[in-house]
């Protein structure tokens, strides 16, 4: 079933008839616009008189970055609606005020955060966070927590789980992560200069690890993950703003996974602001503060499930097995970021990090991304925490011979 569209003529007379929304803004003195530069939806800021705001997002029945030649189910806001009540019961603090969801029109409504800034945005210009690494790991650990078996009992979790699927939105992620980097696919282009390091994407014994990792991603249904939780997805306070550095948002990708997959989502965008940083030649300071949010978000992560721990549902989860499970988290979640930073560089959807750089600086930086995320990848078995996570492999500036493809989109994320 498709919906009726929004428009910015139309908002004000859809919050007019939301009675739930009339202690929120003024639905008579509203201006709208449509702010929406993601990949799927239509999003729209209303604003009344009196400076009050709220932010109405509507799935579109299609992907906006391709069009309407690939359709997609209005539904997966649904999802997004299951992913928002988690993250209120379980981490308020660290997402927007959520106003609910409009079932039958497909929207969602939002407590206005344009103060505030699109981490990735941020990173980009090369601005230091403090915080926001340490906050978007205690959203992970406490959704986490709150929807698995550590903290809600087996039959709660198994009917989450029946009732969180979200077939749609996995099914891009399968592909986009997992299987069309390593494979000859329209959607892929990638620097000319980079051919070589592409064709190591095929070697065998990576191609084990991809698939040992996609297997995971199919069948480890431990928790309710936000899903494509890259920095893209987190909103970062001004100086000085009186409680948490971070807010996620975004969550339509949402459904029940292997926890490390959010937290590789992160690490692996941080390689890209890292290796953003490098070529740029960045203050050592602050290329030593990226190359810390890895360890920043793991320990904060870590250390808000141990807290949580002494409530565990389950009392037969011993002690022994917690730090088994923190284990193999982190393994995965360095494999997991290892995977999205790969197709970050050669799949659709590429991200602003990398895109906004000059040619020579671009190839250089994607390059290093590629080798290193393959050392993380094929060793995140011996990589036993942040300390050991193998840093940015940053090869010379490299000039490339020939132009850049131009085969498949090129955008920010």
């Amino acid at each position: 079933m498709t919906v009726p569209l929004l428009d910015v003529t139309t908002v004000p007379a859809y919050i007019a008839g939301r009675a739930d929304l009339a202690e929120v803004v003024d639905a008579t003195t509203l201006t709208v616009r449509e702010v929406g530069d993601g990949n799927l939806n239509l999003v729209f800021v209303a604003t009344d008189a009196a400076g009050r705001s709220v932010v109405l997002k509507q799935s579109l029945p299609y992907v906006r970055l391709v069009g309407e030649s690939w359709p997609l189910s209005q539904d997966r806001i649904l999802a997004e609606a299951r992913g928002y009540d988690a993250a209120v019961r379980h981490a308020p603090d660290l997402v927007p005020r959520y106003h609910g969801l409009d079932v039958d029109r497909r929207v969602l409504v939002l407590e206005d955060l344009s103060a505030w800034s699109v981490w990735r945005t941020a990173l980009d210009a090369g601005v230091a966070t403090p915080g926001a690494a340490r906050d978007v790991g205690r959203y992970v650990a406490d959704v986490a927590f709150g929807t698995s078996v550590l903290g809600s009992s087996s039959e709660d979790v198994r009917a989450a789980v029946a009732a969180s699927v979200n077939p749609e939105m996995c099914r891009i992620t399968e592909d986009l992560v997992f299987t069309e980097p390593y494979v000859d696919h329209p959607h892929n282009s990638w620097d000319a200069a980079l051919d070589a390091d592409v064709l190591a994407l095929r070697d065998a014994a990576l191609l084990d690890e991809v698939a040992a990792l996609k297997y995971r991603f199919l069948t480890a249904a431990q928790a309710l993950v936000h899903g494509d939780l890259h920095t893209g997805s987190v909103f970062v306070a001004p100086p000085g703003t009186p409680g948490p550095a971070a807010k996620v948002f975004d969550l339509e990708f949402a459904f029940y996974g292997p926890v490390g997959f959010d937290l590789g989502a992160l690490l692996g965008n941080y390689l890209l602001a890292r290796a953003r940083a490098a070529v740029l030649d960045a203050p050592a300071h602050h290329q030593a503060w990226l190359a810390g949010l890895a360890g920043e978000t793991w320990d904060a992560f870590e250390q808000r499930v141990r807290d949580r721990w002494a409530s565990h549902a389950d009392t037969a989860l011993t002690d022994g097995f917690l730090d088994a499970w923190l284990r193999q988290v982190w393994q995965d979640a360095v494999g997991f970021g290892g995977l999205k930073a790969i197709r970050r560089v050669v799949g659709l959807a590429k991200a602003s990090d990398l895109q906004t750089l000059d040619g020579p600086e671009r190839a250089a930086a994607a390059r290093a991304v590629l080798r290193t995320a393959r050392t993380w990848v094929q060793g995140r078995a011996d990589v036993a925490g942040p300390a050991d996570l193998p840093d940015l492999v940053l090869p010379d500036v490299v000039r490339p011979d020939r132009a850049v493809r131009h085969d498949a989109p090129r955008v920010g994320a």
